[in-house]
C-alpha cells in the first residue's frame, strides 16, 4: 500500500506540473512581461532587466522567509491559472460536442447543415452523371467519375453525416452513431459501456489516448485565450495566442477523427462478441437482424 500511495503521488505531482504549473508559470512569465513593458516598449529587453535587477536588490528579496512565501504566492498563481485553462477548456470541449442549443450555436449548425446539403446535391449530381456516362461507355467517364469523387470528399470535409452540431469536431465524433445504426440496427450509446468491458487492454488504451488529446487540445486553446487577453497590454502575446488556437483546432480535429474511427472499429471486430456475450446467436459478421436483437436486449424499460 505505501508503494502504492508513493506511486500514486508521483503521478499526482506529475500530473499538476504537466497540466498546472508549468504552463501557469509560463503564462506569469508573460503576464509580468506585459505588465512591465506594456505596448509602447514591447521590445525593450533593457527594462524588464532593470526590473528584475530592481526585484532582485530589494531587502526582501535577501529574506528566507519572503523568498519562500513569494515562491509559493507564484506556485499558487501558476496553479490557479492552469486550474481557469483547464475549466474554460471544459467549456470548449463541451460546446464542441453538445448537439445545438441556444441561438447562436443554432445558426453555425444549421449554416453547416445547408453546406452539407449543398455539397451531397452535388456530389449526387455528379455521381449519377458518372454513371450514366460508364454505362454509356463515354469518353469522359473517367474524369465524370474523379469528379464525383472530388465532390465526396468536399462533402465529408464539412461532414460525414448531415451536421447536427454547430462544429465539426462535435459531428466527427457523433458519426459513428449514425454509420453503425445504418449499418447494423445498434444503438452504440446503449450499447458502448458493454463493448467498453469487451475490448482490449490494448483498444481501450488507444480510445483513452484519443480522448486524453482531445481534451489537451481544448485547454490548448484554452490557453491560447489567454494570450490573447494579454495581447491588451503587450502586442507580442496575440500571435502567441493564435498559434495556440490554430495548433488546438488541429489537434482537436485529428483527436476526435482518431476517437470517432476507433470507436466504429470497436463496434466491427467486437459487435459480435457483444452478441454472443448476450446469449444472441450470430454466426457470421454481425448484421442488421442481430444488431437490432442487441439493442432490444440493451434496452431495458425504465
Amino acid at each position: 500500500m505505501t508503494a502504492f500511495l508513493s506511486a500514486l503521488g508521483d503521478k499526482l505531482a506529475e500530473r499538476w506540473l504537466t497540466l498546472l504549473a508549468v504552463p501557469g508559470l509560463l503564462y506569469l512569465m508573460a503576464l509580468g512581461a506585459a505588465v512591465t513593458l506594456g505596448q509602447r516598449h514591447w521590445h525593450d529587453v533593457g527594462r524588464l532587466r532593470a526590473r528584475l535587477d530592481a526585484l532582485a536588490a530589494a531587502p526582501a528579496a535577501h529574506s528566507p522567509g519572503t523568498v519562500a512565501v513569494a515562491a509559493l504566492g507564484v506556485l499558487a498563481g501558476a496553479a490557479a491559472v492552469g486550474t481557469a485553462a483547464q475549466q474554460l477548456g471544459g467549456w470548449v470541449e463541451k460546446a464542441w460536442l453538445v448537439e445545438v442549443r441556444g441561438p447562436l450555436t443554432g445558426r453555425l449548425a444549421a449554416r453547416r447543415l445547408r453546406r452539407w446539403q449543398a455539397a451531397d446535391a452535388d456530389y449526387r449530381t455528379a455521381l449519377v452523371a458518372a454513371g450514366r456516362a460508364r454505362i454509356a461507355e463515354g469518353a469522359d467517364a473517367g474524369a465524370l467519375a474523379h469528379d464525383a469523387e472530388r465532390r465526396y470528399a468536399a462533402r465529408n470535409r464539412i461532414g460525414s453525416a448531415a451536421p447536427r452540431h454547430a462544429f465539426w469536431t462535435g459531428d466527427r465524433i457523433a458519426a459513428p452513431d449514425q454509420r453503425v445504426w445504418r449499418s447494423y440496427r445498434l444503438d452504440l450509446t446503449v450499447a458502448w459501456p458493454h463493448l467498453w468491458l469487451l475490448a482490449p487492454d490494448g483498444t481501450r488504451a488507444e480510445l483513452d489516448t484519443a480522448r486524453t488529446g482531445l481534451a489537451s487540445a481544448t485547454r490548448l486553446i484554452a490557453w491560447g485565450a489567454g494570450y490573447a487577453v494579454l495581447s491588451l497590454w503587450w502586442w507580442p502575446a496575440a500571435p502567441i495566442g493564435a498559434l495556440a488556437v490554430a495548433t488546438g483546432v488541429g489537434r482537436g480535429r485529428a483527436a476526435a477523427a482518431s476517437f470517432a474511427d476507433l470507436a466504429e472499429a470497436l463496434v466491427d471486430l467486437h459487435g459480435k462478441e457483444l452478441a454472443l456475450a448476450l446469449g444472441l446467436e450470430c454466426e457470421g459478421a454481425l448484421t442488421r437482424t442481430v444488431g437490432e436483437a442487441v439493442t432490444r436486449a440493451l434496452s431495458k424499460p425504465g
